[in-house]
């Protein structure tokens, strides 16, 4: 009877047939535990000439350890790497375990005969067998051995490391062959890759799904190579097993998020193409809103979408358009949970998934004024990904809205006039009343074609010199004299915090502003059809100091060209009157001129100078009721 291993309860002589077996292995194997070498097959000890004693790795490895022992460090214990080591022509694979790992050496040259010719000269010793039996049960990857003389090439060794790995015991797998680890979703063309590796003699690594003892899977890579005799014909084929399952599954989750990304991108990109075309070519702010709600719709991964419209006086978000079912009776409660809700209070995107249903809420703001929300149902998840791009194309909309509101603004015969007043001294006509103490009346705004708001403003109470002075004081603004009389100045404010443009960006008209010690009164004129509270929240956040005095329904000033034109003849007199007209028709005005002042005048009758008298008292009287000063 063979002798028996009592504390594992197996045959000695398999551990001694697996260390013969790795003496034949053509490619040196050496194992390393804290950079002490544990172990080294006869190939490996005529390669780097090892003997007994030379066991540390930085004196037997030479240069190569320097390479390997980072390469080690940086391999995660479990998995397993390829190293190339040019300057010894040499590639090695490293098998990383929890107390050591497991190099084997594929070298340029090796050769069966090379083989062969290691084994004639191979070592023998009760104490050199000993060192390698326990190199194999300690390696920190599974060692398996086959013998293929026998039916089916079963296992006839197995180390402790394949046990761990795959839950069973020395004497359940010694004998069967190793495809009793494969289950149903085992890659089949990795198992006849190895197939066909066996039957051409040659090494292969694979990775493929395996099952423990448990049913429980795990990823297992696989390395199968041949180990010959003395003459080159193959006894045994050595394996070694790696769980790599964590590095495996963060590949395939690093593919599945590919894959999602991508499929978003290809159905979002023509989702924003098309709602973009819808913002540009919408008439009206509803047509807008129905046409996104529709596109929107029409995608198969959403169920549903409403765009509603915050109503402060019910406290309720009140249904504009849908398409699929909306909230319950048109209208959402902002004292709720619900998505939309809480994406108004917050300005952020809302998420909230219950009972498979899933419902998206994406705030429509512009500039810092609200023009609603849109809810999307969809019974799949939102990711972080999808939802930015979402709220993408929710800017895009409310841009759209602004857009519609804004040109509103120019054509709407109902307005609501607002009146505030405002003492942030970021504001220059403020700042200006205070440090001269003089007042500033608002008369009109250039837009200029590098995007910059000249406004003009009518001082009073301070001299050019008092003005110029404070407008240095300005931060980022500046202060001109346009015109200087002698009880007021024309000046012309630049830069800083422009209040007319950056309304104006949100379909407001500032009908006035009256500065005088430190404070202004301005008064507005915001669409009836605009969320006003929404505009003026927001003026209240960015100016401090912000107090409303008054809100008034009216219909905006309103004059036809003809009312215009009578109103202006009756403010100038006959002479005024055709002193105007002649020099129209005359082409006074065009440069060249084809008629001179001296022939407009001798065709009134009248001398020179008083033909430019009444040309430039019309002319007066046209600039004032054009610019709205009578």
């Amino acid at each position: 009877m063979d002798d028996v291993d009592t504390e594992r309860g197996r045959p000695v002589d398999d551990a001694a047939a697996a260390a013969r077996a790795l003496e034949h292995v053509v490619d040196p194997v050496v194992a390393v535990t804290e950079g002490t070498i544990t172990y080294a097959n006869e190939a490996a000890r005529d390669a780097f000439e090892l003997g007994d004693a030379d066991r540390e790795a930085a004196t037997a490895l030479g240069t190569r350890w320097t390479r390997l022992a980072t390469a080690i460090d940086e391999t995660t214990v479990g998995t397993a790497r390829q190293v190339d080591l040019a300057d010894h022509r040499e590639r090695v694979r490293i098998h990383r375990g929890a107390s050591g790992a497991t190099l084997t050496f594929e070298r340029e040259g090796t050769s069966a005969d090379a083989t062969a010719e290691s084994v004639g000269n191979s070592r023998s010793g009760a104490s050199d067998r000993l060192v390698k039996d326990r190199a194999l049960e300690e390696a920190p990857v599974g060692i398996t051995i086959s013998d293929p003389d026998r039916e089916d090439n079963p296992l006839v060794y197995v180390n402790e490391a394949y046990e761990e790995m795959t839950g069973y015991e020395f004497d359940e797998v010694v004998g069967r062959n190793c495809r009793f680890l494969q289950g149903e979703d085992s890659d089949e063309a990795a198992i006849a890759e190895m197939a066909a590796a066996i039957d051409e003699d040659r090494p292969v690594t694979v990775e493929l799904k395996n099952y423990r003892k448990d049913g429980t899977e795990f990823w297992n890579e696989v390395t199968i190579a041949p180990v010959r005799d003395e003459d080159g014909r193959v006894t045994n084929y050595v394996g070694f097993q790696n769980d790599i399952t964590a590095r495996k599954e963060a590949e395939l989750a690093l593919e599945r998020q590919t894959e999602e990304l991508q499929y978003i991108l290809d159905r979002v990109e023509g989702l924003i193409q098309d709602v973009t075309a819808v913002v540009a070519g919408s008439t009206d702010r509803s047509e807008l809103e129905r046409e996104v709600c529709a596109r929107i719709a029409a995608e198969d991964a959403y169920d549903g979408v409403w765009i509603g419209e915050r109503n402060p006086a019910t406290g309720t978000i009140d249904i504009r358009s849908s398409v699929g079912d909306g909230p319950d009776g048109g209208t959402v409660a902002t004292d709720t949970g619900h998505p939309a809700a809480e994406a108004l209070a917050t300005t952020d995107p809302a998420v909230d998934t219950a009972d498979g249903l899933t419902r998206a809420a994406f705030p429509l703001s512009y500039n810092g004024i609200e023009y609603g929300v849109v809810t999307i149902r969809t019974e799949r998840a939102i990711d972080d990904r999808e939802t930015v791009i979402l709220s993408a194309l929710a800017r895009a909309v409310a841009s759209g809205v602004n857009a519609r509101e804004t040109s509103r603004m120019l054509a709407t015969d109902a307005v609501v006039a607002v009146e505030l007043e405002l003492t942030d001294r970021t504001l220059p006509p403020v700042a200006l009343s205070a440090a001269a103490d003089c007042r500033l009346e608002y008369s009109r705004s250039v837009h200029r074609t590098d995007d910059e708001t000249a406004s003009l403003f009518t001082v009073t109470g301070a001299s050019a010199d008092e003005i110029t002075a404070a407008a240095d004081e300005l931060a980022d603004a500046d202060c001109r004299i346009v015109v200087e009389r002698d009880e007021e100045c024309l000046v012309e404010v630049t830069g800083g915090e422009d209040l007319v443009g950056w309304l104006s960006e949100r379909g407001v008209r500032t009908k006035a502003i009256d500065a005088e010690a430190g404070r202004a009164r301005v008064t507005l004129e915001i669409p009836r059809s605009a969320n006003v509270r929404s505009v003026v929240e927001a003026v209240e956040d960015r100016y401090d100091g912000t107090d409303v005095l008054s809100f008034q329904q009216r219909e905006p000033d309103s004059e036809t060209r003809q009312e215009f034109a009578a109103r202006l003849e009756e403010a100038l007199t006959d002479r005024q009157f055709g002193a105007l007209q002649r020099a129209y028709l005359g082409g006074y005005f065009e440069w060249p001129r084809p008629t001179t002042g001296e022939e407009l005048a001798q065709s009134m009758g009248v001398s020179r100078p008083t033909f430019h008298e009444h040309l430039r008292t019309a002319e007066a009287k046209l600039c004032r009721a054009f610019f709205g000063d009578a």
